[in-house]
């Protein structure tokens, strides 16, 4: 009997929590009243985060809605990742169409930022549009002016806006209180339509049915370099002039001003750490080396250390350390690759043997992409014996060189390692400079490229390197510029490799060169030369898509100004890329109407029109190609038949075109490109 007494009191009293719980679910609900959805930018629903450079224009989109036909407003609210919410900076959004709304934000401080969508019922902006309504149509009551006063009661005891507002709020009151008690409607109603009071409501009045997005966006701010850089690469140990002498990092000192005088602004560097003796490469890969062969530097780790030593040859950290500075001073900084392979000299073999694979004999297994097998380098795993120690190792060698100065890192074929050691190994150096610069070198599937991108790398590699015909050229660019990935991939065109002596360049002449450097210097916010492009050096091992002699197997010497280079060429564009603003904004990319299949022909531009420049590059590296093409007047809001100024930036020389059909010659025996910066005449 006890038992049954004491239960329905159970049951009771569950039954009350649970009608709590859900009335509670319910009013969260019914506030949340203003439909918030649509929002773009958004990477996998937030998953991800949208990248941005300093200063770079963030521009949000989303439809906002509600029931009714009461005025709504919105606002952007966004802050630094880890500042409270409450605090961040807000500003309004922009009525588009259609309910679509927009607004657009700046971040200033590299690292990681969020933001969400606030909209709510506008109780005010609904007063004042109905009010003038029936006052143009004479049935404006005492009623609505009593609303009026109401609300700005409501202003002044809703919390929000400064101290001085609700004082203003308050005198507003009691103004409106006496004009009540003379009669005077109109002045009511023109005192709380004026621009004074609606400013005063915007900043302090109350919110009515605030509506939130539910997730908050992450966004990550690098600085300039990420997406806006040239990159040079050099071997350093081809560096001395002689090719019997192996190069040092004060070599590459004395190369400085010359590598500057072509307008470089990133000088990279394959591995520079000591290379294993276990199964060396000689020259062109051959597995039979001379004594004297150097290696390949990929091979990485000897019995002089492995991925935080550097190759005796090259000279110590302090020299090091000087080539930093001395880089520096000649507007340069240094980049290195990160390559996570192993000689099977490296010390690392012997101290962590759970982080490699091993064969059933015993034996280390060696690298391979079969059919090819790379026998003087082994590859570490992330898994198993190996996590997470292998993963703090990594991270701290690049945090090692991060301590030493670099700030920049090509990483070697990273889509063979797993995504989310990327991610979390990443995330941890960013903890420890936001400023450091990743690049992908993946040259593998889209949707694996995609993916580093999204998983934290600042910049990509690309298939501009095989991208030769017009149609192929714009569409590829249409899809890095405009499509989703535009908001968190940064290709990096590079024209070249040690490991990619493209067909078209074995092909092409000097021609072929001149034109693969406009196109990737004009249409990438970053670039990419590998040394001896600028020496139209072509020669390949017959048949495959690698050069001949290659530096990866041995010292080279090169006169850097030989006869027939195109020095001039490279200082030209890295120069326009400076001077030009409408270069340094890669999205601002258009493609026009040129009647020849041969000639690629678009342009960029500034947001404001204020710099617009247009460039043809004639693909066709042997014949002389030429038609007519659409000078883009529109674009200043001229008809058809107005006029623009074209200053001939290769020539110097101006040229007026009337009307929007012209016509142009490009012999890429003279000059395969041509560079306009348009004015309205």
């Amino acid at each position: 009997m006890a038992d049954a007494a004491i239960e329905p009191r159970k049951s009771k009293k569950a039954a009350k929590a649970k009608s709590a719980e859900s009335e509670a679910a319910l009013l969260a609900l019914a506030e949340n009243r203003v439909a918030i959805e649509g929002v773009e930018p958004e990477i996998d629903g937030g998953r991800f985060a949208l990248k941005r450079l300093v200063g770079e224009p963030l521009t949000i989109s989303a439809d906002i809605f509600c029931d009714g036909h009461d005025k709504i407003d919105a606002a952007l609210i966004y802050g630094p990742a880890d500042a409270d919410p409450s605090k961040w900076s807000e500003v309004k959004f922009e009525f588009l169409v259609n309910d679509r709304w927009e607004a657009t934000i700046r971040l200033d401080e590299p690292g990681p930022y969020r933001f969400s969508i606030i909209a709510w019922r506008d109780l005010y902006a609904t007063w004042r549009d109905e009010a003038k309504k029936k006052r143009d149509a004479g049935k404006l009551t005492d009623l609505e002016l009593i609303e009026a006063r109401e609300l700005v009661l409501k202003a002044k005891d809703s919390g929000r806006g400064a101290k001085a507002d609700h004082k203003s709020l308050a005198k507003l009151h009691d103004k409106l209180e006496k004009m009540a008690q003379k009669g005077d409607a109109d002045g009511q109603y023109e005192l709380m339509q004026s621009d004074e009071v609606t400013a005063l409501l915007e900043a302090a009045g109350t919110r009515t049915n605030l509506s939130r997005y539910p997730g908050n966006i992450p966004v990550w701010v690098d600085r300039e370099a990420a997406g806006f850089s040239s990159w040079y690469e050099i071997f350093p140990r081809s560096q001395s002039g002689d090719v019997n002498r192996h190069g040092t990092f004060d070599d590459v000192i004395k190369r400085l001003p010359d590598i500057q005088a072509m307008g470089f602004d990133v000088l990279y560097f394959p591995p520079i750490h000591p290379i294993g003796s276990t199964n060396k490469k000689g020259k062109n890969n051959s597995l039979t080396p001379a004594p004297d062969d150097p290696g390949s530097p990929y091979a990485i780790g000897s019995k002089d250390g492995g991925h935080d030593a550097i190759h005796p040859e090259l000279g110590s950290f302090e020299d090091f350390s000087r080539l930093i500075e001395e880089a520096k001073k000649h507007g340069l900084e240094i980049a290195i690759d990160f390559a996570i392979q192993c000689s099977p000299d490296h010390p690392w073999i012997k101290e962590h043997p759970e982080w490699f694979d091993w064969r059933p004999d015993g034996t280390i297994k060696f690298a391979e992409n079969p059919p090819k097998k790379y026998e003087d380098i082994v590859n570490v795993h992330f898994y198993r014996g190996a996590l997470p120690s292998i993963w703090y190792e990594l991270r701290d060698i690049v945090l090692f060189w991060l301590n030493k100065g670099v700030r920049i890192f090509r990483v070697d074929n990273p889509h063979t390692k797993p995504f989310p050691f990327w991610e979390w190994m990443i995330a941890e150096v960013r903890k420890v400079d936001p400023g450091a610069i990743f690049l992908a070198e993946a040259f593998t599937r889209p949707k694996v490229m995609k993916r580093l991108a999204k998983v934290g790398y600042n910049q990509s590699y690309s298939y501009f390197t095989w991208r030769n015909e017009k149609w192929e050229l714009a569409e590829y660019l249409t899809e890095l510029t405009q499509e989703e990935c535009a908001e968190y991939m940064r290709p990096n065109f590079f024209v070249n490799t040690p490991d990619i002596n493209p067909i078209y360049l074995q092909t092409s002449g000097r021609p072929g060169f001149r034109t693969r450097l406009a196109l990737a210097a004009t249409l990438a916010g970053n670039y990419g030369v590998y040394s001896g492009f600028e020496l139209c050096e072509f020669l390949p091992v017959p048949g495959k898509e690698e050069y001949l002699n290659s530096e990866k197997y041995e010292i080279r010497a090169f006169d850097w100004h030989a006869e027939g280079n195109i020095r001039d060429d490279v200082a030209f564009f890295n120069g326009l890329r400076r001077s030009e603003p409408a270069l340094q904004d890669f999205r601002s990319l258009a493609f026009f109407n040129f009647w020849n299949d041969q000639i690629l022909y678009y342009g960029k531009r500034t947001a404001d029109r204020s710099n617009y420049l247009i460039f043809m590059v004639n693909l066709d590296p042997h014949h002389a190609q030429g038609g007519h093409f659409e000078v883009p007047l529109w674009e200043f809001g001229l008809p058809d038949d107005g006029s623009v100024v074209a200053e001939n930036l290769v020539t110097g020389q101006p040229i007026t075109w009337h009307g929007k059909i012209q016509h142009w010659w490009l012999n890429p025996a003279d000059c395969p490109y041509a560079v306009f910066k348009l004015r309205p005449a």
